[in-house]
Parts: C-alpha cells; structure tokens; sequence
C-alpha cells in the first residue's frame, strides 16, 4: 500500500531526525549533544523531536522497541526447521554487536561506551520477555511459565553481556552453548 503525502512527510521528518543526531552523537558524543542541537541539524523544532521520539535522545539511536519486538518473535514462528535457540542464536548474530558490519560499528561503539545508551538498549531488548516466552509457548506447545519467562530473560541479556566482550560473536556462540544445555530440546 502507498503511503499518502502526511504519512511520507512524518517518516522523512523522522529519518532527518534520526540522521541529525547519529551524525551529532559520532562527532561529538552522546552526552555532549542537547535535544535542540538536533532538532535544529534537522530543522524541526523540539516539541517535534519530541512528537516523533518521546522517549526522547536514546530513541534516536535505539528506536522504541516495536520493531525489535516484532522481529524477534517473527524469528521463533518463522525459523523453520531450526530449533528455537538456534533461531534466537541466528536472530542475534544479525544485531548490534554481533554482525561484523564496518558501516553500524561506531554506532555499535557509541552505544557500547555510553551508560546512558547502553542502558536504554538493555532495557530495549528486557521488555520484550513476556512477548518472547509467549512466543516460545506457543510455538513449543508449552505453559509460558517461570521456566520459558527465565530463558526469554536469559537470551535477552545476551546483547548486553556478550555485546561487550572483545569477541562478540564468540562470546555469543558461548552463551548460546549454556542455554542449550539448560533448556534441551528447545
């Protein structure tokens, strides 16, 4: 479906957004760069920032979360013939600091050596626990009990844990290793 001119309008004004203040954060640091600075590199004013962005800096760095939510459990119900933790594993190694992308990487750094943001991203991937135990009940024909709750937790940490070890991939593969054997048969 064709998005009409208003809806094309508020995603260019979003993406402007979202641009000003990538650009701003990787020349100048997170925490040296104000809502008004960016709202004035993409020439809105700050209640827009604030229209498109409401959880405000971190946000336009990180999103609000939808997308990751949707993409997550889109990774359970459509792996295949792969087990859930490989398709978690899978799914994962796409992300953040796991892919070996030159592009994202000083994004990656940006939002690995700043508190604030690293936080906001922990938190990103951490409300997703309830929507990916579900989505492993649903699909392994079990209760979402406290065990799927602790392994939905236990996968959504990884980011944050083995996103910042020297080899994240390795790092990742580790985690994945331990949860295998926690949870067999998933």
């Amino acid at each position: 479906m064709t998005q009409g001119r208003r809806e094309r309008k508020k995603e260019a004004t979003r993406r402007a957004l979202a641009d000003a203040a990538r650009r701003l954060f990787l020349e100048r640091g997170f925490d040296r760069v104000t809502v008004a600075e960016i709202a004035e590199a993409a020439d809105t004013a700050v209640s827009t920032l604030f229209v498109h962005f409401p959880a405000g800096k971190e946000a336009l760095i990180l999103g609000d979360g939808a997308e990751r939510e949707r993409s997550l459990t889109e990774a359970v119900r459509e792996r295949g013939d792969k087990s859930v933790l490989d398709a978690l594993r899978d799914f994962l190694a796409t992300r953040g600091p796991f892919e070996a992308d030159p592009e994202t990487q000083p994004v990656v750094d940006l939002v690995t050596t700043t508190p604030a943001l690293r936080a906001y991203a922990r938190l990103m991937w951490t409300n997703n626990e309830a929507a990916l135990a579900e989505v492993i009940a649903a699909e392994t024909g079990r209760e979402a009990d406290v065990s799927l709750r602790l392994l939905a937790r236990y996968v959504l940490e990884i980011p944050d844990l083995a996103g910042t070890a020297p080899n994240a991939p390795a790092a990742l593969d580790i985690a994945f290793e331990h949860l295998k054997r926690g949870w067999p048969g998933l």
